[in-house]
């Protein structure tokens, strides 16, 4: 009787306590809500046909089943029922319908996806949370924007153009100035590296940008670039590797000194990712080169997850995110890759998020396969004696509230009701 009464505290507990979504992105504004292929919530997968493959997957069985339940269509639902289904129900009715059974207080967004005018700003999304939304800066966002500001201004300047070495200098004191001024800004807790995306997370450690040859190629190389997209308006995609590097090690540095976290994507991606160079292990110099910078490796690192584990429990300064797994992974994986967090990673580290982005159904599925996961795999252990329920109950009030609380300076008291 007595473990039956712990297992339903437990349940209680993990349903019910609020969370801290410590890593999501914005909403797609309702005149743009089919934007992309609804096929993007259950896979990372690009083109026609791996989306199509994707519908085919144990994940999406899992999330149809799920949505349809959530919309009240019946059991035997299919995929494209749900599809058509979601398209009667107005857009803030299915906002609201989704996000508040997630008891999410509060989301800290990655703003700088790429498609800002398809999506609503950060603030935008308070209206669904108890505690404001905060802002976590994207740095090869913030890279580009400095560099194409910087190009720009030769078109509207006098005769003469840019050169590479004084795109360099104006690059590298107007990256500094804006890293610092976000570092500052009280709306910002955190800044995030794609550089897994770009040239990989083995990242070279620098201090400096000097003017050899390999770094004024590629300035020029910017500028030969930059003219063509002034002229078809593209946008700018920053993929090389000296700066790329600088950026993430100028970053470090200025997070490191203002007391921010850096969030770095790792693992699980797109096709655009190189996926031996994302695993976690690829930044131990860079954990070692800045201990006084708190690090966040995101998206469980997966399949790299023992990998992350490992760093989060030898480096201080390493911390792990078990998020975007839900739902892109079967319940049977999203249940071996908590074990895996919880194998070595030491439970004050831990934390956790949805990544949701574009389709408020994201944030939805993102809780509710976070937190079956996370109760069936502590009920395990409550159940086998491995834990006792006071620390079960510990483990998920810090994963899913206090651990980023704390780490990310928010000064939140969790909203519950019990």
């Amino acid at each position: 009787m007595a473990l039956n009464e712990d297992l339903r505290e437990l349940s209680r507990i993990v349903f019910s306590y609020p969370a801290i979504d410590n890593h999501a992105h914005a909403f797609l504004r309702d005149e743009c809500k089919y934007a992309f292929p609804f096929e993007g919530l259950i896979s990372e997968a690009s083109g026609e046909k791996a989306t199509r493959d994707a519908t085919f997957t144990m994940a999406c069985f899992r999330a149809t089943a799920q949505l349809a339940k959530l919309y009240g269509l019946g059991p035997g639902a299919d995929w494209e029922a749900v599809k058509q289904r979601r398209k009667d129900i107005p857009y803030e009715q299915l906002c609201r319908m989704c996000m508040e059974p997630t008891r999410i207080q509060c989301i800290l967004i990655d703003d700088g996806l790429g498609t800002a005018e398809k999506m609503y700003p950060y603030r935008w999304h308070d209206q669904f949370t108890g505690s404001p939304t905060k802002r976590i800066v994207r740095v090869e966002a913030l890279a580009e924007d400095v560099i194409k500001c910087a190009i720009e201004a030769q078109f509207e300047g006098p005769e003469g153009g840019l050169s590479p070495s004084k795109l360099l200098h104006t690059f590298v004191t107007t990256l500094e100035a804006s890293l610092t001024a976000a570092a500052t800004d009280p709306e910002v807790v955190g800044f995030k590296s794609i550089a897994c995306y770009r040239t990989g997370l083995d990242v070279t450690i620098t201090t400096s940008l000097v003017e050899d040859t390999a770094v004024l190629n590629q300035m020029e190389q910017l500028l030969t670039r930059m003219s063509l997209i002034h002229m078809s308006n593209h946008p700018l995609r920053l993929a090389h590797r000296y700066l790329n590097d600088y950026v993430v090690n100028v970053t470090m540095h200025i997070a490191g000194e203002c007391g921010k976290p850096v969030q770095f994507h790792t693992g699980l991606g797109d096709n655009d990712i190189t996926v031996t160079k994302s695993s976690p292990s690829h930044l131990q110099p860079l954990i070692k080169a800045y201990p006084n910078t708190k690090i966040v490796l995101l998206h469980s690192s997966y399949p790299f997850t023992k990998e992350a584990g490992y760093l989060t429990a030898v480096y201080e300064n390493v911390y792990l995110d078990f998020g975007e797994i839900f739902p892109f992974l079967s319940p049977d994986g999203q249940r071996q890759v908590v074990r895996e967090v919880l194998d070595l990673a030491p439970t004050n580290k831990i934390m956790w998020s949805t990544d949701g982005h574009f389709w408020p159904e994201s944030y939805y599925l993102g809780t509710l396969q976070a937190r079956q996961a996370l109760y069936e795999v502590l009920e395990g252990s409550v159940r086998r004696g491995d834990l006792l329920l006071s620390q079960a109950v510990g483990i998920v009030q810090r994963a899913l509230f206090d651990n980023a609380n704390t780490l990310y300076n928010l000064g939140l008291e969790p909203q519950w009701t019990g």
